[in-house]
Formats: C-alpha cells, structure tokens, sequence
C-alpha cells in the first residue's frame, strides 16, 4: 500500500479486497477494485495534489462515459496520433477505430 495512505484508508482497502474475495473475484482483480476505490475517495476528499486521473478509466464503463483525461490517455496507448488537439467526441471516435 502506497505510504501517503492514512490508517482509515488502508483499512478501507483490506475490507474492500476482503468483501471482493468473498465474491469470488481473483485477488489481482480484488487488490485493483480496492486500490481504485481508496484513491478515487482520497482525490475526492482533495487528499492527492494530482486531481486528473492517470489512469484510462474502468474497461467495463462506455468509453462516453469516461473523462476526457481517460480517453486521452488510452489514445496514447493505442498511439492515436493528434489527440492533444482532438475533443471528447473525436477521441471516442479515434479510440473506437483502434480496438
């Protein structure tokens, strides 16, 4: 667990990785689903200087759905060139033809 977790937050994500266990979840997949939640509550409590996600947003979320900082940052990984130029719309578009 990252060292900027306080005691609250890293009891948070052992109950959280617990609870997914008990669901049959993998615990790769559990440790993920319990990391993600304990940072989305610490960059909403304004715990996190970074308040962009890094990340590309959640695979099961339509990629309308996902922020225009996630949908660029998927774009680079599929190498989608122009995209610091493109809006929402034109990285979804871009996006959709790449996978």
């Amino acid at each position: 667990m990252p060292d900027a977790w306080s005691d609250k937050d890293e009891r948070q994500y052992e109950h959280i990785r617990d609870s997914q266990l008990d669901r049959g979840s993998s615990r790769e997949e559990a440790e993920e689903v319990a990391a993600r939640t304990v940072n989305k509550h610490r960059r909403e409590r304004g715990d996190t200087p970074n308040k962009t996600t890094q990340g590309t947003g959640n695979p099961n979320k339509p990629l309308g759905e996902r922020s225009k900082d996630e949908l660029y940052n998927r774009a680079k990984e599929l190498g989608v060139e122009g995209r610091s130029k493109m809006s929402k719309d034109e990285l979804v578009q871009a996006i959709r033809k790449r996978e």
